[in-house]
């Protein structure tokens, strides 16, 4: 491996990646100089409108932990996008569950359009939710999509060995529901696991399952010792919210992602001006507003990936006056990067774009 990296970088200089791409690619479509490639091996339907695909990474694929999102870029009609993903498999096999989102570009061609042979192209790994051998307990707390992280990390407590593991899990009706049979399984052979299906919207429920939003009745339910037990949470960012405030006093700890940016109401006043140093131009903004989406509504086309401040593929220079990180209300006027998809302009703002 060591004189296969060496040789690699005396060839650097005499390469043109693309064109080796091209060619190498007649071969194989997994064969690559450097671009971190993966073939869609297996596709299967997960639950109501949602779809796993299984991929066979080539040598350029970072390793995956369980609970990270995987950067994903596709060609749809000639343009290519990237989009977001926690693996629900991670190890020599790669997985990607996929729910179909209205008028999502990525996530319909991902769930309705990708074939087995189909290549996907992957970025670098990123995000902090981490399996803990340390950790005695858990509780996982999910809402539709938001079960993909959990997932790998539960396979991979499975794997290791028993730990005492609680799985709230929310979705509309049990048609919603995600490896609900691979969970049930899971559930029978470890005894430290116990899941909780909570519908929103399912007529008739069966034993184990419950109903309701978060609240402090259905935790104390189904968690009464929750005071010993790290939370990770992910869902809608109302929902991550919820949580969060739920067992901020209680929990061991608590770590969530919310696959949605948080509501936010404009700020009444004059809206700021915002000026794009490289090009130029000189934006009116809305008080309040995120940047990125008000960006776009005036004919930019910054870079973005994930659009709820984990990613940072958003992320540029603030080199003059005042933000406001959305995520946690802080404000920031020294030069630095922010996240476009999370931050708003508190002042008349100059970025590096």
């Amino acid at each position: 491996m060591a004189a296969s990296s060496a040789l690699k970088r005396l060839m650097n200089p005499l390469i043109d990646p693309a064109a080796f791409d091209f060619w190498v690619g007649k071969v194989s479509p997994l064969l690559s100089w450097e671009r971190p490639l993966a073939r869609v091996v297996a596709r299967e339907v997960s639950a109501r409108d949602t779809v796993t695909l299984v991929l066979k990474p080539n040598r350029h694929v970072a390793p995956v932990m369980p609970g990270q999102h995987l950067p994903v870029t596709v060609e749809v009609n000639g343009v290519r996008l990237t989009r977001q993903y926690s693996p629900t498999q991670t190890g020599g096999r790669l997985a990607i569950t996929v729910k179909r989102v209205p008028g999502g570009a990525v996530s319909t061609y991902l769930n309705r359009d990708a074939r087995v042979g189909d290549v996907l192209e992957l970025g670098t790994p990123f995000g902090a939710m981490r399996d803990d051998p340390s950790v005695p307990g858990w509780l996982f707390a999910a809402a539709g999509s938001g079960i993909t992280p959990l997932m790998s990390l539960l396979r991979a407590q499975a794997a290791r060995g028993r730990v005492r593991t609680t799985l709230m899990y929310w979705a509309r009706t049990r048609a919603d529901l995600c490896f609900l049979p691979e969970l049930q399984q899971m559930a029978r052979d470890w005894p430290g696991l116990t899941l909780i299906p909570v519908l929103t919207r399912e007529a008739d429920l069966v034993p184990g399952e419950d109903r309701g939003r978060p609240d402090s009745d259905l935790l104390a339910r189904h968690v009464p010792d929750l005071a010993t037990r790290q939370v990770y949470a992910c869902g809608p960012a109302g929902f991550v919210g919820q949580l969060e405030r739920l067992t901020a006093d209680t929990a061991a700890g608590f770590l969530g992602e919310a696959f949605t940016p948080p509501e936010r109401a404009l700020v009444a006043g004059a809206p700021v001006q915002v000026t794009l140093a490289r090009s130029g131009r000189v934006l009116e903004i809305p008080a309040g507003e995120a940047l990125l989406p008000a960006l776009e509504a005036r004919g930019e086309s910054p870079a973005f990936g994930c659009r709820m401040g984990v990613c940072h593929t958003c992320a540029c220079q603030r080199l003059d006056g005042t933000s406001e990180d959305l995520l946690n209300g802080r404000q920031h006027s020294e030069p630095g990067m922010l996240r476009l998809c999370v931050s708003a302009a508190r002042s008349h703002l100059t970025l590096d774009l």
